[in-house]
């Protein structure tokens, strides 16, 4: 089994860049996605536009080519498939990477799953670059499985005259509960504090505090669900637990990074912040070779790093393993 320069785990935005990094320095990589390209943004919702402008979604020296400033989910799928197409990334689609096995001073051995099989590689380096949208927070309460209870939102089109619950005060949870009410839902939102979140988008702020003070939408403030049953939910709120007659629920509360890989692979994970041990210039974790790059590195804080802001992951850890690489194999 031939061994790879590099093996990425993850072929969204920032996997994405950091093979478009590694193509550029002639490295013998990989990119693994248990999904489809840029599955993350894929599963958004359908009528998506993106909050940053399209020059700060740009990776890999390829201009990001529209007329709009800010883009919709539907050009920045084509824009990074571009990307990848003008890189010619080797990708394995629809495989998920099961383990990451140090093998001391000889890289890695990557156990992976895919449609026909099980499969393994070997790799001088991972870098691993999965996102956070895989791992949704969940309640942790009975009937959270039903199906009509869900953590992603994608369009409102089929909830013409349903009872809708959003749970939630985020940006997701706000932007989903004004389409629903906009397409004609009857929207109760339930949130276990008393006022909206602080980072929700400026504009939304208004929009969803007018909507209901005018009582379009309800909001059920300090209040949180305790249970969904056959009909609803059951709620508790300062004045007591009711049960709320819905046809459909999402709980929007966040996401949660997916770090097991990297601390089965023995990285270093605070228990509190859930964010990995790295070296913040060159992204390379405290197991030599083990690159964390994009949202992962914030930990619980998954508000804190975007696109924009790590766009340039992707050459630093090339870099860095080039570096390496020649120090392992100086030239000639």
């Amino acid at each position: 089994m031939s061994r790879l320069d590099l093996l990425v785990v993850g072929a969204g935005p920032t996997g994405i860049a950091i093979g478009a990094a590694g193509v550029k320095e002639d490295l013998d990589l990989l990119l693994v996605e248990r999904g489809t390209l840029c599955d993350a943004i894929r599963r958004y919702p359908t009528d998506l536009e993106f909050f940053t402008t399209r020059e700060l979604l740009e990776i890999a020296d390829i201009p990001f080519t529209i007329a709009e400033a800010k883009p919709t989910r539907r050009q920045v799928l084509a824009y990074y498939r571009e990307v990848t197409r003008s890189y010619d990334l080797p990708l394995a689609l629809h495989e998920e990477v099961t383990e990451i096995g140090p093998r001391p001073g000889d890289g890695f051995e990557v156990s992976t799953r895919a449609r026909t099989g099980e499969r393994s590689y070997r790799a001088r380096a991972v870098a691993l670059a999965s996102g956070y949208f895989g791992r949704p927070r969940r309640l942790g309460v009975p009937g959270e499985d039903r199906p009509w209870v869900s953590s992603r939102y994608r369009e409102p089109y089929g909830h013409f005259g349903d009872r809708v619950l959003v749970v939630g005060a985020g940006n997701s949870a706000v932007e989903t509960a004004l389409e629903l009410f906009r397409w004609g839902a009857e929207v109760t939102m339930v949130h276990r504090g008393g006022e909206i979140k602080e980072g929700v988008k400026y504009w939304l702020r208004p929009d969803i505090r007018n909507r209901i003070h005018e009582g379009s939408i309800r909001m059920l403030w300090n209040s949180e669900v305790v249970a969904f049953d056959e009909t609803g939910a059951r709620i508790r709120s300062p004045d007591g637990e009711n049960h709320l007659a819905v046809d459909a629920a999402y709980v929007l509360i966040g996401y949660l990074p997916e770090l097991g890989l990297a601390e089965r692979a023995g990285v270093a994970i605070d228990p509190e912040t859930l964010q990995p041990e790295v070296d913040l210039q060159t992204l390379e974790s405290n197991v030599p070779g083990f690159y964390i790059a994009g949202t992962l590195i914030a930990g619980r804080f998954t508000d804190r790093i975007f696109i924009e802001n790590s766009r340039d992951h992707g050459p630093r850890i090339v870099e860095d393993l080039v570096k390496k690489l020649r120090i392992e194999a100086p030239l000639a």
